[in-house]
Formats: structure tokens, C-alpha cells, sequence
């Protein structure tokens, strides 16, 4: 059976703009500090109460159905990627069936944090391969600001992360060359906590490293705590530069591995659409891979990290801006928690 293609790109960002300097208010950092570490100039924040992760994915879905001249009707199967849902449960993507009118269609939601998107590519291309739908909707959405902590003590996490949303609409391909060639998916558990947020879990601090820290009757209460809340434990974790070290590792070659599966080599991409986790591992992948700068779309400066979203969202931009056309070979790659890491290579 044909493979995928992207027949309507959307994104939705919030109007709440955030700079580095109007993060210096809140905690001990500078703008030269920030983008010397990430490259951000910029983030989106979304409104405390009036937006949330589902409805910002709604909004990109609209305009992706809309591009791809279909009706809200039309879709058979949703994916939602994110890391940040409204709720603990049921998932977003029910919400967004529910706020978009839709039939009774399968809704599916994919936790796999950065790279979850692209994850949901390739679920969402295999249901095409097999015939089994036709008008897929993906969504990617985060609203990260209402769990960041804003203080010193955080600013290596709370300064990378912004909310936004991206999606698309997947359809057979036409049988006239164009669509998704193959995804790319890998995982390494093993240091699955140097990237995490532990609480609220249901793992009773099996994970944690410094259960001295708590009295009996703390560990007695173990998905939410006053001590959890008082000690700072319910805020994520990252070891950054053991994230970066890993990143710079597998960036390059689940990359490599695609245009490899399909016999193409780094300098046949028409755009290299990666994760926005940090200017200076794109920065690194550019140049192991030898790409040009046109060969390669950024836009974390704008938004920061926004997770999931980060790729559909920098996809419709870089589609919107004419830096992709129609025989393009496009590649989306992400790295993060779990770690988990993908790739998908198409022909636009």
C-alpha cells in the first residue's frame, strides 16, 4: 500500500510573548547567559486559564484541515503527541474530538515527550499503509508554562521551554512519487531519569535516588505530598549536559539512517527539520552531517523548546515561508526523555 503524504499543515502559537529579559524579573539570568546555552531569544506562554493543550491543538487543527481542503467530518483517526495534557486522564485527543464535532473516530494520544510527534507520524502512516483510514489528523501541543518553576533555582529548565502547537493531516500518497519514504524509531531506557518529571507517579519513589530524604509517614503518600511540594520534588529534573551528550550521539544517526534505507545521502535533503532543543546541537548536526544553512530550518530563537510541537510547528513555517516545495526530500528528526529518539524522511 502507498505510504503517507502531508496534505494540510497547521500551527496555533500564543500571543503572550516572554524574553529573556523579561525572565531576568524572575529569576538571577541575562539574555547573553540564555542564548549562549540554547540560542533562545524568545517564548510563547499561553493563557493561565483561557488556553489549553488541547484547545491551542485544536486551533492548529483547524488550519490543517482546512489546507488540506477537508472538513472536520472527513477525519477517521486522531493522534495527539504531548507531555503536557489537560488532564492526568482521559487524553487530549478525545478532547479535541469532542470540541471539533467529529464522528465517533478512534482517538489515540502518544507520550513519548520530543520526539512524540514524530512518533505519531509514523503510527499514523502505517494506519495509511494498511488501508485502514484515510484522514489522519496528528496533532503536537504543549503548554509548558503552568508547570515551570520560575526561580533561580530552576532557570536551566524554566528559561528553554514555551507552549505552541503544530499538526497536520495525513492521506495516501498519489502514486506520483511523493510521500513518506520510512520512520525511524529507537529507545534506551537506561537513563530515563536524567530528563523526567517524577511527580505526581504512581512509582511510589521506587526511581528516586534520595528516598532519606523522607519519613515514614511522608513515603506514606506517595502520588502527591505536602513534602513532595515542599522539597521541590514535583518539578521536572534534567541532567542537560548528559541530555546534550546523548543528543549529539543519536541526532546524526537515526538521521543517517534514513536517508541510508532509502539511498539517499545528507546533501540530497531539500530541508532538515529538527527538534528545537537547543541551537547548538542543530548547530552540531549541520555540521557532522555537512549540511548548508538553507539546508536546515530553526526557529527555536522565536519559541523555545515547545516539546512535541516543536517539529509540526517549525514544518508549517518552514512550508509557509516557501522553503519547502513539491519534490523536496524532507527529513524530522527528535531526541528526548526516555530517551527516545526517531526520524521520518519524505518526499513533500
Amino acid at each position: 500500500m502507498p505510504g503517507s503524504i502531508i496534505a494540510g499543515v497547521g500551527m496555533y502559537v500564543p500571543e503572550n510573548i516572554y524574553t529573556n529579559n523579561d525572565l531576568t524579573k524572575l529569576m538571577d539570568t541575562s539574555d547573553e547567559w540564555i542564548q549562549e546555552r540554547t540560542g533562545i531569544k524568545e517564548r510563547r506562554f499561553a493563557h493561565r486559564t483561557n488556553e489549553t493543550t488541547a484547545t491551542m491543538g485544536i486551533e492548529a487543527a483547524k488550519m490543517a484541515i482546512e489546507r488540506a481542503g477537508i472538513t472536520a467530518q472527513d477525519i477517521d483517526f486522531i493522534i495527539f503527541a504531548t507531555l503536557s495534557p489537560d488532564y492526568y486522564f482521559p487524553g487530549c485527543a478525545v478532547l479535541v474530538q469532542r470540541a471539533m464535532k467529529m464522528k465517533e473516530v478512534g482517538a489515540l494520544d502518544v507520550r513519548n515527550q520530543c520526539s512524540g510527534f514524530v512518533y505519531a507520524l509514523s503510527v499514523g502512516d502505517q494506519f495509511i499503509r494498511s488501508g485502514m483510514y484515510k484522514n489522519i489528523l496528528v496533532i503536537g501541543s504543549e503548554k509548558h508554562s503552568f508547570v515551570l518553576d520560575f526561580n533561580t533555582r530552576s532557570r536551566h529548565i524554566s528559561v528553554i521551554f514555551g507552549d505552541g502547537a503544530g499538526a497536520v493531516v495525513l492521506q495516501p500518497s498519489k502514486d506520483d512519487g511523493s510521500g513518506m519514504l520510512s520512520t525511524h524509531l529507537h529507545s534506551d531506557g537506561n537513563d530515563a531519569e536524567m530528563l523526567a518529571m517524577y511527580n505526581p507517579g504512581s512509582h511510589a519513589n521506587y526511581w528516586h535516588k534520595d528516598l532519606a530524604d523522607f519519613d515514614d509517614a511522608e513515603l506514606g503518600e506517595m502520588f502527591e505530598s505536602h513534602a513532595m511540594i515542599d522539597k521541590y520534588q514535583n518539578l521536572p529534573v534534567m541532567d542537560g549536559q548528559a541530555v546534550f551528550k546523548k543528543a549529539v550521539l543519536k541526532f546524526p544517526e537515526v538521521i543517517m539512517e534514513a536517508l541510508n534505507k532509502n539511498g539517499y545521502q545528507p546533501s540530497d535533503l531539500g530541508l532538515l527539520i529538527p527538534h528545537q532543543a537547543n541551537i547548538r546541537i542543530s548547530r552540531y548536526v549541520q555540521q557532522k552531517l555537512r549540511l548548508r544553512d538553507d539546508q536546515v530550518y530553526n526557529n527555536i530563537q522565536k519559541y523555545g523548546n515547545t516539546t512535541a510541537a516543536s517539529i509540526p510547528i517549525a514544518l508549517c513555517e518552514a512550508w509557509q515561508d516557501g522553503r519547502i516545495k513539491k519534490g523536496d526530500l524532507v527529513c524530522m528528526a527528535a531526541f528526548g526523555s526516555g530517551f527516545t529518539w526517531a526520524s521520518a524522511l519524505m518526499k513533500w
